[in-house]
């Protein structure tokens, strides 16, 4: 994902770096996104800085070039009454959908082989927005959903009450040992050939008092659709809920993870209450995730299959140039 949707209006243009990559994105009067390379091959302008739309292209602010949003090639410089058939710009497969704004990547430029999935009830606005939100995070892209695999860290890390908060040095306050938060989980790999870019999880949470009282008792139906993008589907005793998380790679080793929260109108209280729940229960992950480092051989134990068995289903999203960074200190080399 590059930006969700409400960040760009009809014929508004926005720049963005992600991926290693600059773009340009901007919204043509047919709410149609397009994106292209953000940079002009006259004289290098940064077209998402001050470009205008016109119809489904893009205006360089420099010298008024025009570059189509569907091809990425010029179709009119205003000073010369010959348009250059080889100035183009990247033209990246763009993919909106459920609110996001999504682009193809692949090292070597091959075609999309899959896209994101549909959920219904956020296209048809049966559920209602009701909040997100986001931190930049400093570790492999990887390391995130991978969480859902690793099935031991769930009581390890989200037992404690969330009372005590996101800091992991204080979430075993002695005050707030009556309270408890119970998980166990599953992960598997798609298995159908059509589907083996789609991990499926299931979660299961009851919060338990005093080692005896059992309350908030709910299950959440996981898909991990690619590398970077995860639906989380929450069934609850008082409804259904959903949650999509998107990770984006903004810098080496620095991820952009955004969560989104969809509701029935009659669950719209329980939903922000479960949007600052689930805030502190990802903040202590990241407590964890931007200390660590990413180990490619990592110690398994037979009880972390799940984890060995995630990791043989992620590396099919890399390809022989893929940028590899296998320590932090390779960040620069960008």
């Amino acid at each position: 994902m590059i930006a969700e949707s409400s960040d760009i209006a009809v014929n508004q243009v926005l720049h963005i770096s992600a991926l290693g990559e600059n773009f340009v994105l901007f919204r043509s009067a047919d709410r149609q996104c397009h994106v292209l390379d953000a940079y002009c091959p006259h004289l290098g302008a940064n077209m998402g800085i001050g470009g205008k739309v016109h119809g489904d292209c893009i205006e360089c602010p420099f010298h008024q070039w025009r570059f189509s949003g569907i091809t990425g090639k010029c179709i009119s410089v205003p000073y010369s009454s010959k348009v250059p058939n080889f100035a183009e710009v990247k033209c990246w497969n763009v993919h909106e959908i459920n609110d996001m704004i999504f682009v193809w990547y692949h090292s070597e430029d091959e075609p999309p082989t899959w896209y994101p999935n549909s959920v219904d009830s956020i296209e048809n606005r049966k559920f209602i927005y009701r909040g997100r939100n986001q931190f930049l995070v400093n570790c492999h892209i990887q390391d995130i959903p991978e969480n859902g695999s690793d099935l031991w860290h769930f009581n390890a890390v989200h037992g404690a009450s969330m009372l005590t908060g996101s800091d992991i040095h204080q979430t075993e306050a002695t005050w707030c040992k009556f309270f408890r938060h119970n998980w166990s989980a599953e992960w598997e790999p798609g298995g159908e050939p059509s589907m083996k870019h789609i991990g499926f999880g299931k979660l299961s949470h009851f919060i338990s008092l005093f080692g005896k009282i059992k309350l908030a008792s709910l299950t959440v139906d996981i898909e991990q659709i690619g590398p970077g993008y995860v639906i989380m589907r929450m069934h609850t005793t008082i409804g259904p809920m959903v949650i999509l998380q998107a990770v984006t790679p903004v810098e080496p080793m620095i991820q952009k993870v955004v969560h989104r929260f969809y509701c029935p109108i009659y669950l719209a209280l329980y939903a922000t209450l479960t949007l600052v729940a689930e805030s502190i229960m990802v903040e202590r992950d990241i407590m964890i995730w931007n200390h660590k480092k990413f180990i490619e051989n990592p110690l398994l134990l037979k009880e972390d299959k799940t984890v060995a068995k995630y990791r043989r289903w992620f590396n099919q999203f890399y390809s022989e140039h893929s940028p590899l960074f296998n320590t932090k200190k390779q960040c620069l080399d960008w």
